[in-house]
């Protein structure tokens, strides 16, 4: 069983910055690639970044120059550095992750995509 856990997430004036975190833990074999999404309510997901498992990233183009992500393989955690937040970006933020684990106590590999479940950003003043 795999597990994804955000954390960082809260209330920031526009302007400011946080950053989250995503934890993935269980009986992986190996993460490929990695993402972070938003969602508003009322809204769509959309893609807001991905990094694969050597590094290469992506970014939505409302988030370029502002938002950084990152992972560490070692630690099997990815992060969201937000910077210069605006009101606009006030979504819940979820990790997805590509992810090979062992399955039926070790004997076999299964490859899945997982979620997390969330953590809310606000950027209000």
């Amino acid at each position: 069983q795999v597990q994804l856990v955000e954390s960082g997430g809260g209330l920031v004036q526009p302007g400011g910055s946080l950053r989250l975190s995503c934890a993935a833990s269980g009986t992986i074999v190996s993460i490929e690639a990695m993402g972070w999404y938003r969602q508003t309510p009322g809204g769509q997901r959309e893609l807001v970044a991905t990094i694969t498992s050597g590094g290469s990233t992506n970014y939505a183009d409302s988030v370029k120059g502002r938002f950084t992500i990152s992972r560490d393989n070692a630690k099997n955690t990815m992060y969201l550095q937000l910077n210069s937040l605006k009101p606009e970006d006030t979504a819940v933020y979820s990790c997805n992750a590509d992810v090979t684990s062992w399955i039926r106590g070790g004997l076999y590999r299964k490859r899945s995509d997982y979620w997390g479940q969330g953590t809310q950003v606000t950027v209000s003043s």
